[in-house]
Order: structure tokens, then sequence, then C-alpha cells
């Protein structure tokens, strides 16, 4: 047996080792920063030579490291390959990583879910969320963060190329996710954030597909469309004739107008005002942000005053009518955008869904969407002269940049003065 010298042993540069004539194949091995124990052997299976590691020195000593060494061995005689049955084990476990209790990724989409969706995001949000962190990667669930490489990220997205929006949206909550891990300290400090990284502005939208062909780009309906439309809308019922018209004349989101109470709504004195609260605006989680304000003018005002006589300070366009000056569950909710949307798509003479809504006289401008109207009264805006800072203000678009900290004026004047402006213009084309 070769003498054990612990002076030579800590000696040892990176890349040395002792051997010991008396145990074959035992050795301390030397690295950068740590001394090993192994045993180097030729495999029984196939031939080549292997080592296994046994401990580390000096919390393991030499006694210690022949008892292990000796226990190797007689594996190896017994015609096993303790290295090779080592490494399948590892790779078994990779394989299940679930079966060894691992921090896998459906932990980490649990996590952001319940850490952070479900306090910051409305119910639509934390729902469209929860289905694209499922089902859409479930090849992944099950997979630590750390095994996930920048071509399984990119394999993922690459499979859902067909729907580019719905793969950014994916791409995006990934990301999202695994940043609030590695913040949260339950992913290792140095897993790459791949979502991050891969494929960035290459998942665009190829537009809408209408009677077969890809339709892109913004729809702005022109005068006489906006006139034609006004005139048929009625046909399509109340509420989604009056949210239509209050799109046209006052340039609001679709989810803000239907959103709106009655007690938002105040008589002041230079007419009749709408104050959207901040937590229901796009805008909600800038710092900066404020409520919003938006003069009604035209018929904006006369439909906002006769639904407040009709339901007082509560919902405007509730989801369910009152029965006898009770409010009944169902009122206590407002119609959605997406309700409005959808009637307003199934009239379109492409809609392909068995639930089409045919319209006697059908009807007479296709291809926009209520979004659209919004759009049309911002450009309608820029068109009569309205400077962009106003225009701005009045569809309620944070100032950009330095100038939004500092030019804290609200235009109030001037929103009503164009929006003044607007409903006169609108007034005139209903009226041709």
């Amino acid at each position: 047996m070769t003498k054990f010298d612990a002076r030579r042993a800590k000696q040892l540069e990176s890349g040395q080792h002792i051997a010991f004539d008396d145990f074959p194949g035992l050795r301390l091995q030397a690295t950068q920063t740590r001394h090993t124990w192994t045993y180097r052997y030729k495999s029984p299976i196939d031939g080549n030579m292997r080592q296994v590691k046994l401990g580390g020195w000096p919390s393991m000593s030499l006694p210690a490291a022949i008892a292990e060494w000796e226990k190797k061995r007689g594996e190896r005689d017994a015609g096993h390959d303790p290295a090779l049955a080592k490494r399948r084990a590892r790779s078994s476990a990779e394989d299940d990583p679930a079966a060894t209790g691992a921090y896998l990724v459906r932990h980490v989409v649990a996590d952001y879910l319940a850490g952070h969706v479900e306090h910051n995001a409305s119910a639509a949000v934390q729902s469209n969320t929860k289905y694209a962190l499922g089902d859409p990667i479930k090849d992944i669930l099950d997979r630590r963060p750390e095994s996930i490489t920048r071509e399984i990220a990119f394999r993922l997205l690459e499979g859902l190329r067909d729907r580019p929006t719905y793969a950014n949206r994916i791409k995006t909550d990934l990301a999202a996710a695994w940043d609030y891990g590695l913040d949260a300290g339950r992913i290792k400090e140095n897993t790459p954030n791949w979502w991050r990284q891969i494929m960035r502005g290459k998942l665009r939208s190829k537009g809408r597909t209408r009677n077969g062909e890809r339709v892109t780009g913004k729809r702005i309906l022109k005068d006489p469309e906006v006139a034609t439309l006004v005139q048929w809308m009625p046909i399509l019922g109340a509420d989604v004739n009056d949210v239509a018209q209050l799109y046209l004349w006052t340039g609001q989101r679709g989810n803000e107008i239907v959103a709106i109470r009655g007690d938002e709504v105040s008589e002041e004195s230079d007419g009749l005002w709408w104050t959207v609260p901040k937590d229901k605006t796009k805008n909600r989680r800038v710092e900066r942000a404020t409520d919003h304000r938006v003069p009604l003018v035209g018929r904006a005002e006369q439909i906002i005053r006769r639904r407040l006589t009709e339901f007082g300070r509560g919902y405007l366009f509730p989801y369910a009518k009152p029965k006898r000056g009770r409010a009944s569950a169902k009122s206590l909710r407002h119609v959605t955008q997406a309700s409005i949307g959808q009637i307003i798509a199934r009239c379109m003479p492409y809609w392909n869904g068995n639930n089409a809504l045919v319209t006697d006289p059908p009807i007479p401008v296709t291809g926009w969407t209520p979004h659209d109207l919004r759009r049309t009264a911002r450009t309608m805006l820029g068109a009569m002269g309205c400077s962009n800072d106003v225009a701005e203000e009045i569809i309620g678009h944070i100032k950009p940049g330095i100038v939004g900290v500092y030019n804290l004026y609200e235009y109030d004047s001037e929103k009503r003065e164009w929006l003044t402006k607007l409903a006169e213009r609108l007034d005139r084309l209903v009226a041709v």
C-alpha cells in the first residue's frame, strides 16, 4: 500500500492524482477547488475505462474511501458497471423529475398565477393566462426550468407559428413567469430566460381571415359609411346602438363605455361630464395616470341622460334590466365589450359560425369592428384640425416621455370644444 501523506495530498495541483497499489483503481484526484476519491476500472459490460466518484477528501478519510472502493469493486466483479448504473439512474430522474419532487415548470406557472396574475389582472385576463400556460405548453410542464434549452423554447413557439398572436402571448406570459420565479429565488439564478431572447419581432399577426383571404391593416370608416351605419344600427337593439354611437361621439374604449355607471356622471357648470376611474382604464397600472374625464356632448349626452333616468346610479348598460325598481344579481354586472363585438360580427356576410345574425335589411357596411369606430372618431378629430395633444387627451392616451412628467394640464375646455365640433360633424353626416 502506498503510504498516504496528507501533506502531499494538500499540495496536489489541478489534474494530478495519487494512486494506491494495494487498492487497484482507487485514486485521490485534485481539481482547482477540491480533492475527490474515485474508483477507475474497466467496464465488464463494454470494456471501456470508467470511473465513479466515491467521496470528497478530507471529509471522507482513507479508510472510508477504501470501504466504498471495496463496495464498488464488488459490483464490478459481479458484472455490473457502477458508473453506468449511476448515469442511468440520473437519466431516469431527468425523464421523470416529478417523481423526485423537483420544482417544475408547472410549479413556476402556478406560483406566477397565484403570486402575480391573480392580484394584478382582471378576471378575463386571469382566465386567458391560465389557459395559455396550460394545455398549449403541456410538453414542458413536467420539466425542470433549468432543463429548458433555447432549442426547446424555440420548438414550442415554432409549433404555434400558424397562430403568431397567440404564440406571442404565450411567449410573453412564460417570460414573465420565468422572471417571477427567478426574482423569488425558486428558479436557479443562472437559469437563462430564453422566452425573452428567442423569436423577438418574428411573431407578428397575419391579420384576420375573411372569405379565405388575409385581411390586414386598420379600418377607418368613410363619412358615407358612418352616416349609413348610424341610421341602420338601431336594428341591433338599444344596447348595441347606444354603445356604437358612444364610440363615435366620445372616442372612448369599448370596455370603458360598457362599464359606465351613473355615479361616474356629473352635472357641471359647462355641461355633463363622465369621469372614468383610473382603475377602470387601460392605464390603471401606469403610476402617473389619473381618472379620465370625458365631456358628454350631442348624442352622447342624450344617450347618457336617457340611461340615467332608466338605471340611476348603477351600471348604465346592465347585464339584465332591474325588475320593479329592484336590482337583481344580474343587474349588478354590465354587458361586455366582447358581447357587443360578437353581435356585430355575426351580422357580417363572411361570419362562419352557426349563430349568424340575419337582419332585414342586412348590414350595409362590412369589414369593420367596434374598435374601428373609436379609430374613426380619432381620425375625424385630426382631419378637423384638432391638435395631437388634445386629441390624445380626448381618447385617453398617456402623454409620452418627459412631457407626461411635467405637463399635468388636463385640457378640459379643449376636450369639450373639440368633441362639440365632432358631434356637430357627425350630426350633419347623419342628417344627410
